[in-house]
């Protein structure tokens, strides 16, 4: 006779399991928690223009100084920084209109990629230059090139970079990013560009979406339209960036233990997330896909919020890592390095459009 599965467990089994369940759910409302407070700071004066994101890793950061880690909940922080990260950048893959860029042509692609290697390789040699931290100032790189703080969440696990270097980046180019926005929008009137071409600048050389539309909406839809466009078309190079990262690296990697004559002991991970990213951009940019958002009024919209508010809590757990105390001048060297890159890009951009 058999016994039943349940009579099998060590009597503590259920106990330790709920108890595991109690503290990842206490971890994850933790995150929620500051993560809505970041929300409701953004609604305030002063710091609506630095985003919802910016506001939440700055007050993450401000508890671990003040209060430590807090120990007890690590299990549900840790879940929000990997998982819901992962979650939050494929949901981001709906932002990405396929066919818009494909009916662009190449010559978008190709500008696009220009600036993204314009924006890393720029913001390295400045990095050289200043011997910052090479690894926080690639992410920051990568993230001026393509989509700020969504770049950096994608390519920090292929990086293998630490927590506190991805929420840093995260914070700095939000908050850098925003100073641009609000820069450009003071600037138009005196650039004597079209509205049609302000847009394309836009588009071609800031560093969020959310960026591209707060410089690009003051000089009308048309404006903002081709803005949207020229960023979409960064965002679409993340998929290759990242894949190119992957590559690399396990070229390097398997060169170093064939020089050690041995083999690399612990495998790259494939980015597995990237390909729900590109699924769901190709769902939301087919047919199918347009007729089952348009089904909900207001679905798109949501699913927005919803992805910007699940990576304002990934972006609460890493700032939860960040202490102060132990992060050396490299980190002032590398915003000076991206901020640097980021001016050659706008004047790069403005002077080419």
């Amino acid at each position: 006779m058999s016994i039943p599965y349940s009579l099998k467990r060590p009597p503590g089994f259920s106990l330790a399991l709920l108890r595991a369940c109690r503290l990842r759910l206490g971890g994850l409302a933790f995150t929620l928690l500051i993560a809505s407070a970041g929300c409701g700071l953004a609604l305030l004066p002063g710091f609506r223009y630095a985003g919802q994101m910016a506001c939440a890793i700055l007050l993450a950061v401000a508890y671990r100084q003040v209060r430590g880690y807090p120990a007890r909940q690590k299990a549900g922080i840790q879940f929000a920084s990997k998982h819901l990260l992962r979650l939050a950048i494929i949901l981001y893959g709906l932002k990405l209109n396929v066919v818009a860029i494909y009916e662009e042509g190449l010559g978008l692609l190709a500008r696009d990629a220009a600036v993204v290697l314009f924006a890393v390789g720029c913001t390295m040699l400045f990095a050289r230059w200043l011997r910052a931290d090479l690894r926080l100032s690639l992410l920051l790189g990568i993230g001026t090139g393509i989509c700020g703080a969504a770049a950096i969440a994608a390519v920090s696990p292929i990086l293998r970079a630490k927590e506190e270097d991805t929420a840093v980046g995260a914070g700095l180019i939000a908050l850098v990013g925003t100073a641009f926005a609000v820069a450009y929008t003071l600037l138009r009137p005196l650039l004597g560009l079209t509205g049609a071409q302000y847009g394309v600048w836009s588009g071609s050389s800031l560093h969020e979406i959310a960026h591209a539309a707060l410089a690009a909406s003051p000089a009308g839809q048309d404006a903002l339209a081709l803005a949207l466009l020229a960023k979409l078309g960064r965002v679409f190079l993340l998929v290759p960036v990242c894949l190119g990262i992957v590559y690399v690296q396990r070229r390097l990697r398997q060169g170093g233990a064939e020089a050690r004559g041995g083999e690399a002991k612990t495998p790259l991970p494939f980015p597995w997330f990237l390909l729900g990213f590109a699924a769901m951009s190709l769902f939301g940019s087919s047919a199918f896909g347009h007729q089952v958002l348009q089904a909900a009024p207001g679905a798109v919209n949501d699913l927005t919020v919803a992805t910007t508010f699940l990576l304002t809590m990934a972006m609460v757990g890493l700032g939860l890592n960040v202490d102060l105390r132990k992060l050396g001048g490299g980190v002032l060297k590398a915003l000076a390095a991206m901020v640097a890159a980021s001016l050659l890009l706008s004047a790069w951009t403005y002077f080419t459009v």
